[in-house]
């Protein structure tokens, strides 16, 4: 009789070296290799990756790997070719089109198994023919996060990988995430059709970091405190090497000039470099040519060096989310680490404004009355020959009808209005909604930033509660445990964490995180609230609509 697990370990050893897989690895090849669709969340540098490499050798056909950025399409296939797997091509914007016929070849001849696309070039309908005609036998959504529009990261281009799977015949599916709470996961499953998916989910916790906040009331004194600590940091061999986040390309070129200047083997990394000198800097800090590499958001996907023992912000990410992915490269050989956040109130104004963004009105209108006037479903080309609006506009417009539940994709990726008795304008009013209650959703995780920053109680309470997991205990390993002002958290209230709730005024909800004086709810419309305790019971403010684990 065949031994998954055995087969399993063989591969990851003979093939990738890896001599021991962990329990949730196993668990969830186990479930691939049987036939099912499963959902992954495990933290960064859990060895997400894996879980689809290895058991891609003992399925039929080609695997193919969606992943938003090319950098992280890179990185997972440098990681490929330094084992004794068949080989991994891409097929992106970045490659011309002779490599891109190769990359074709190679996997229709059977001399690559793994196939990297952006789901950008899924929504071409000459891609998923072509792969259609290949035969897939594994299809994997990395960073599924970007599926959700509860998710930090949305991706308007991940909405079509579900009619994408379906026209594939519904291939086994491996949905992969470092972030995702439970509203999150429930919105992956249904947005890409998961057939009673496996689900895998790990703590969030990572207790050999440190969390600590610095809070600074003038900008100058902040930047002064910034550097300084980097240089202290810089300045110990044992806490050599590490990351500091900005919330600019401006101020990114600025610490690392600072830095610089006081001797630390330092550089600058943003989307505004050339691609070349990124890599260069990406490279460098691998193989310790440098000690901090002072970036914005763009860097960190798919950064596996395990000895990074620090990473500070200079200034608020714009939600937990994205502030638990970046922290998350740090100590990743588990060893302690360091994580600062250097924190100015004023600083969450300004991720107000950069993530503020209207709904594409003309837009929609063009969108909704081109597609009412079409006698059936349309390919999206036909459609731009219709709508004068650029692509990125009339992507968002198609995409906020979907989710406004007016307009549809087919299985064979055409649009189609849904409803001819539905007004356009009401179509329209209903996409502005969506995109409505999706910006309430972005400040309402800033204000949960700010929460992070400005608790007095443990910040890896805080910080796990956010996702949705209880940490009764105080952790020991933060600024405020140090303090002495973390307290104990209760289990016995009414309200347990992903219990569902119902608001008069903001409807339905589910508790995220459980404190003794206060409750985080994440409710549909109008995103993450944190309510007093005493509050709700004296005023009855929420009915438990049905008790969850």
């Amino acid at each position: 009789m065949p031994n998954p697990t055995a087969d399993l370990q063989e591969i990851a050893e003979q093939v990738f070296g890896w001599s021991q897989l962990r329990p949730e690895q196993l668990d969830a090849m186990r479930a691939v290799v049987s036939g099912q669709d499963v959902l992954v969340v495990l933290p960064t540098g859990a060895g997400k990756s894996a879980i689809y490499q290895v058991p891609a050798l003992l399925i039929e056909g080609p695997t193919i790997v969606v992943s938003p950025l090319l950098a992280l399409q890179r990185d997972q296939i440098e990681n490929i070719e330094d084992s004794d797997a068949p080989d991994a091509v891409a097929v992106n914007s970045a490659e011309g089109p002779a490599e891109r016929r190769e990359a074709w070849e190679a996997v229709r001849e059977g001399d690559a198994e793994y196939l990297f696309l952006s789901p950008e070039q899924l929504a071409k309908d000459e891609v998923v023919d072509r792969l259609a005609e290949l035969g897939v036998g594994l299809f994997v959504v990395d960073e599924a996060h970007c599926v959700s529009a509860w998710g930090h990261n949305f991706r308007p281009d991940y909405l079509r990988l579900g009619p994408v799977i379906e026209r594939l015949g519904h291939p086994p599916v491996v949905a992969l995430t470092a972030t995702a709470a439970k509203p999150v996961r429930d919105d992956i499953v249904e947005r890409l059709g998961l057939r009673d998916a496996h689900q895998v989910i790990a703590s969030f916790d990572r207790p050999n970091l440190h969390l600590g906040v610095e809070r600074a009331t003038d900008d100058q004194r902040k930047r002064a405190d910034v550097v300084v600590r980097v240089r202290a940091l810089t300045a110990d061999p044992a806490t050599k090497r590490g990351l500091l986040y900005t919330a600019s390309r401006k101020d990114a070129d600025y610490f690392a000039s600072e830095l610089e200047q006081t001797g630390v083997r330092v550089a600058a990394y943003h989307a505004g470099m050339r691609s070349k000198d990124r890599r260069s800097v990406h490279a460098d800090f691998l193989e310790d040519r440098i000690d901090v590499v002072v970036a914005t958001s763009a860097f960190g996907m798919g950064i596996d060096k395990p000895d990074v023992r620090f990473v500070l912000h200079a200034s608020s990410p714009e939600s937990l989310d994205s502030y638990y992915q970046q922290i998350g490269r740090a100590g990743r050989d588990g060893e302690p680490a360091e994580i600062t956040l250097f924190y100015r109130p004023e600083d969450l104004h300004l991720q107000r404004f950069l993530t503020s963004s209207r709904p594409p009105e003309d837009a929609l209108e063009e969108v909704a009355q081109a597609l009412e006037e079409q006698d059936g479903p349309v390919r999206p080309a036909e459609l731009a020959e219709e709508v004068d609006a650029p692509a990125a506009r009339r992507t968002r417009a198609v995409n906020l009808l979907e989710q406004a539940g007016a307009v549809t994709t087919t299985e064979d990726g055409r649009l189609e209005y849904v409803d001819r008795d539905l007004d356009p304008d009401d179509a329209v009013d209903a996409a502005v909604d969506v995109a409505e209650t999706h910006q309430r959703l972005t400040r309402s995780r800033i204000e949960m930033m700010r929460g992070y920053a400005e608790t007095t109680g443990c910040r890896r309470q805080f910080l796990l509660g956010y996702f949705g997991e209880q940490l009764n205990e105080p952790c020991g390993n933060c600024d405020n445990c140090d303090a002495g002002t973390s307290e104990r958290l209760s289990d016995d209230g009414r309200f347990s964490r992903n219990a569902e709730v119902r608001h008069a005024e903001w409807g339905h909800g589910v508790v995220m995180g459980t404190e003794n004086d206060r409750l985080t709810v994440l409710f549909d419309q109008v995103g993450y609230k944190t309510l007093a305790l005493q509050a709700v019971e004296d005023n009855d403010l929420l009915d438990l609509v049905q008790a969850q684990r």
